[in-house]
């Protein structure tokens, strides 16, 4: 990588605002036009729960728009288009949700339009800003730049949430329309502002990679990543770790109002403690990294920049946390649940760092001119796990409660299964280290040998 080519603080905060424009039209349509549907027009959950889902499920889109950034050369056409379409969706998506107040069928057939083309456009905006920072952030800043990003993405959600939560009062119709499509345009403004000078020209063809091999197909670039054992490995990490770190969302509430007697207020005063966890636990992996580049030759701080420990000791140690949920459970009231709940946030907060981290190292590693399509493709293994990681956790608790008497033990029965897809996680991610070299058609890779070695031995 070229020394001038390279990201500084400013360009990765001002990737970081436009991470935060989509979290902010994100959070309108999953969480504020849930509400709506549920409770001014009195409609059931299930409905805004396949919508949300379905927005998920679209986003296995991810590897093919990261294929298209990768023939093109250039992210910054399919990051602002993809906030457009993501705005425009948010849009209908409100239009459609106002419709179903007198036209039931149809207000729900152009709001599934509009989750539709919010998919689409997490997609295309979400997996090119991604592949941008992988190839323009240094290593030694990757654990801060993964960091501040994740953190103004947060920013997004709460600020929005507040503001149209204030903007929204008192509820009609119109005041939904202005304030979303204000948030949407506000967002795309915003996201054109600042990508303006920010990628530069595209590249020039590479000598080890000629322009015909970029130019193959989709489904033949998909195979020859799939056929790489680092990517593919790492896409089941992606997807194991995703689904047990998703599916405690939903049940985690419920199990302290029924085994701690907890009320609703003090179950989300819970829920609050740890996302305060997640967020502690992604400052330290930033400060660590920050330790290390400072000190690259002191032998204990030079270590702390490890994505890769990270990664896995953060799986480990939400997997501990998760068991002393099981121990609640059996226990009861005699187990210190607020102290494990925080420590649950802060283990899963290292390990989002340390594996989006380790997206942004891989996605370079492996064949030229694809890091779209594996930075897609472990985006959709995301989305996927997601999308399933409620419906896991839920129906797991609920076959758990049918075949156990004592609701403690069934929610143990659960967190259990969580933890154990912890372990396989961290024994996966700690395969991907140690993977090696391709064969057959995979080993026809476009890079010297020399690189090749680089990736099979070195860590995240």
């Amino acid at each position: 990588m070229n020394t001038a080519q390279n990201f500084g603080w400013q360009h990765i905060a001002r990737l970081g605002l436009v991470q935060a424009c989509l979290g902010a039209i994100v959070v309108l349509t999953t969480s504020t036009l849930n509400r709506i549907m549920v409770v001014e027009l009195a409609l059931p959950a299930l409905l805004p729960g396949v919508l949300v889902a379905l927005h998920y499920a679209v986003q296995v889109t991810r590897p093919r728009m990261g294929h298209g950034s990768d023939v093109g050369g250039r992210r910054t056409p399919w990051i602002i288009g993809g906030m457009a379409t993501l705005g425009l969706g948010g849009i209908t998506a409100a239009a459609g949700t106002i419709w179903m107040a007198t036209q039931l069928y149809a207000g729900l057939a152009v709001a599934t339009l509009g989750f539709l083309m919010v998919g689409l456009g997490v997609s295309a905006c979400g997996t090119s800003l991604l592949v941008l920072l992988a190839k323009r952030v240094p290593e030694q800043r990757r654990p801060g730049a993964a960091t501040m990003v994740w953190m103004m993405m947060i920013a997004g959600f709460a600020i929005t949430a507040g503001l149209a939560g204030h903007w929204l009062d008192p509820y009609s119709p119109a005041q939904l329309m202005r304030v979303t499509g204000t948030v949407s345009l506000l967002a795309l403004g915003l996201t054109v502002l600042a990508l303006r000078g920010l990628e530069g020209q595209a590249p020039a063809p590479s000598p080890v990679a000629p322009a015909a091999s970029q130019a193959l197909g989709f489904w033949q670039a998909l195979h020859q990543v799939w056929a790489e054992p680092v990517a593919r490995r790492f896409t089941i990490f992606v997807f194991i770790s995703m689904l047990a770190y998703s599916a405690q969302d939903l049940i985690l509430e419920p199990f302290a109002g029924t085994v701690y007697g907890y009320t609703p207020g003090a179950s989300t005063q819970l829920s609050g403690l740890q996302h305060g966890g997640v967020l502690l636990g992604m400052v330290l992996v930033a400060l660590a990294g920050g330790l290390a580049a400072r000190y690259p030759q002191h032998p204990v701080l030079s270590r702390l920049g490890s994505l890769r420990a990270w990664t896995i000791g953060g799986c480990l140690a939400s997997a501990l946390a998760l068991a002393g949920l099981v121990a609640g459970g059996v226990l009861g009231s005699a187990w210190p649940l607020q102290p494990t709940v925080f420590a649950l946030g802060v283990a899963n907060g290292a390990f989002s760092i340390g594996a989006i981290g380790s997206m942004m190292r891989l996605a370079s590693e492996g064949r030229h001119a694809r890091e779209g399509i594996r930075m897609g493709l472990w985006g959709a293994a995301q989305a996927v796990a997601f999308g399933l990681g409620g419906l896991v956790g839920t129906g797991a608790s609920d076959l758990a409660h049918w075949l156990v008497a004592s609701p403690g033990l069934a929610y143990a029965w659960v967190f259990a299964l969580e933890a154990g897809l912890f372990i396989f996680s961290a024994l996966l991610a700690l395969k991907i280290g140690r993977a090696a070299a391709p064969s057959g058609p995979a080993a026809d890779l476009d890079f010297p040998s020399p690189h090749l070695k680089r990736v099979q031995h070195a860590p995240y």
